[in-house]
This record gives C-alpha cells, structure tokens and sequence, in this order.
C-alpha cells in the first residue's frame, strides 16, 4: 500500500509567486521609521532585511505610494524614482542570500494629519475622525483630526498612484506586491461601513465600498501579474478606531470577489493578541478558507506552537511572525533547531527615528539558514 502523504510543516518549501520559499513562516510587515525624512530606502535597512531573510518571506514595512498618503515620519516611500531606486540595495541584499521579499503598499488616509500635508487635511472616505491617542509629527504629538472625504474625480488618481508605485517595486526587483487594506488604513476605510458613509459608487453597499480594493487590485496586477500581489484585511481588529457591525458581512464578500483574481496570498490578521473590536464573534481562517481557495497567511499574536499547528492543521498555509523577529533576525533557524530565543526586553529602543543599529540591527543572528 502507498504511504499517506506527510503533514505538512511550518518548515516545508511553498511554491508562491513563481519562487519556492524553503519555509512557510513571514516576517509580518513592522513599521520601524528608519527612512529619513526623504523616505529613502538605505543601507541599514537592507541589512536589516538580509539579517531576516533565512524566513520563507519578507514582507517589508508599509512603504506610502504617494505624499498625501504619508502619515509616519521617517517611513519610506516609493512616489518619486529616488525612492523607487533606493529600494534596490534592499532587493539585492536579500536575493544575495536566497531570500523572497515582497514590497507593502500604504496610504495612511484619516491616520494621518495636516502636518503631513502642509496644512491640508488628511483624507478619507468620509469625514469620520479617528478617536484615539493622537499621531506623531514634526511638530510634535497631535490630535487626530476631522479628514476630508475624497472627491469621486480625485479617486481615480488614488488607483494611479498604487499603479506608479507598483511599477516602481518591479523595477526595484520586489518580488511581489502586498496591498495593506487592513488596521483602519485608506483602502480599509473605504471598505468598512464604520468609516465609509459615502453616497457615490464608492460608499453604500458593500460591493461599492468594495470598488476601490478592486481598482488597486486590477491595477497593481497589470503591472505585476495577479500571481505576485497579495492583499492584507484585518476583519477583527480595532487599531485605528475600525470595527463595523457588518464585518463578516463585509469581509467574506471580499474575500470571496478576491478568490477570483489568482493572488499570491491573502494575508489575515485573524489573531486576538493586540485588541479587536468584539462587534461580535472573531473570525476564524476557517471563515475565509470556506470562500477564499488561495494561499492564505494567518498573523498577529501567533508563537511557535500556534504557528506550527495552524499549518500542520491546515487552517493557514503561511504563518506571518512580527515582533519576535525585531530581536530574533534568525527566529526560523532557532524554531527548527530549538535554538534559545532572544528576550524582546527593550521595546523603547524599537522604534526610534535614529538611522542607527541599535534596537534594530544589532541583535544576535546566525546568518540566513535556508
């Protein structure tokens, strides 16, 4: 008789993206604020990046596709061929030792504030305040203010901007693309009936707060190919002031209108680890797998055991790992071969806006194990 096929493990190869990655554990996208104020890619980014590549894929830090989407200092861009350039000492660095790396797209919407924007407001779908603690800007800690909601005729620049964006990444040598409709950002925004009251093709019904996901999606894979982008949605959490009475209405609709488009993945912030909007039951990966067929990644609060079992299960093909990696570059390499793990001890040095090593590049790491 044939022996039963193995279970699969956290640490078996994954064909994504016409590449094979040895291992199905991603470095979860970490806003970590080291561009500069030019939003400039640089060497000490793409080391960090290369420490990190022994993961089966990098997904990098929210990267803005424009200036009105910025609302983080010091986070890197990819609006202007300088920024798209600097991103290719980060690409090379990580092919240079066998790794995948898939660039995020961002646009901040009502996160942001005016002092991004030379006094203009921030915008959104609507004109929806965030209540929360307050952004960070030049000028200090700021309140969240009242965004401007988008004109229908300005829309269409939006997409074209994720477009620009996306044709920068390949040229840079990404070897993907992740679109983050997730945590209350823009694309987000426009999706939830929390934050979305518009009245035009863009707001009301859950197929036209879909519009805009979709339009960055067809897009961005003309660019590409549909294989090479994936899409982030966060259906449970809270960040950013998000969480709709109709979330699973909304997120199995869009999941499933997904489905179609043969993405590299879907990337679910299923977890409960950091605060979720109990708008009523969480849902599961179970939920999207039932209308999602694709590549399907679990994230936040995940550990070994958990991520192992998810995949093992098979509730996720891929588990992404965020901040045990910040002390951790090696984090698989320790998980395979039982290796200790770095105390995550100093979270004030995390995330400094000093383009410097410390609390960032500066920790233990056995080179890439593949």
């Amino acid at each position: 008789m044939p022996k039963p096929a193995a279970a699969t493990t956290l640490y078996d190869s994954i064909e994504l993206a016409d590449r094979t990655l040895t291992n199905r554990v991603a470095l979860a996208p970490m806003t970590r604020c080291k561009a500069g104020p030019d939003r400039l890619a640089n060497a000490l980014i793409a080391e960090y990046y290369q420490q990190r590549a022994g993961t089966g894929l990098i997904i990098t830090e929210a990267t803005t596709v424009s200036p009105q989407a910025n609302g983080y200092l010091n986070t890197p861009g990819i609006y202007t061929d300088e920024q798209g350039e600097s991103w290719r000492q980060v690409t090379d660095a990580v092919h240079e030792v066998g790794g995948t790396i898939f660039l995020q797209l961002w646009h901040t919407g009502r996160a942001s504030h005016s002092d991004f924007h030379d006094g203009e407001l921030p915008v959104s779908a609507s004109a929806i305040r965030i209540e929360g603690d307050g952004v960070h800007t030049k000028n200090g800690k700021q309140d969240y203010e009242i965004p401007r909601a988008l004109e229908t005729d300005e829309i269409p620049g939006v997409v074209a901007d994720y477009v620009a964006a996306a044709h920068r990444a390949k040229q840079a040598g990404f070897d993907g693309l992740e679109i983050h409709s997730a945590n209350g950002y823009l694309l987000d925004q426009f999706l939830q009936s929390r934050t979305n009251h518009r009245t035009d093709q863009y707001g009301g019904s859950v197929e036209n707060r879909f519009r805009l996901l979709r339009e960055v999606v067809e897009g961005v894979s003309e660019v590409l190919g549909p294989n090479r982008v994936a899409v982030r949605l966060a259906p449970n959490g809270a960040f950013n002031d998000m969480g709709s009475p109709d979330f699973r209405e909304t997120f199995t609709y869009v999941a499933r209108q997904l489905d179609q488009y043969g993405l590299a993945y879907l990337h679910v912030m299923d977890g409960l680890a950091f605060g979720f909007h109990e708008q009523g039951d969480p849902m599961t990966l179970d939920d999207f797998r039932a209308v999602f067929h694709g590549p399907l990644m679990g994230n936040c609060g995940y550990n070994q055991k958990t991520a192992e079992k998810a995949v093992a299960g098979g509730a996720a093909d891929m588990i992404a790992i965020g901040r045990p990696f910040i002390t951790n570059p090696d984090l698989v390499a320790r998980w395979k071969n039982g290796w200790p793990m770095a105390d995550l001890s100093d979270p004030a040095s995390w995330y400094t806006l000093e383009q410097t090593p410390a609390g960032y590049s500066d920790y233990t790491c056995h080179m890439p194990a593949r």
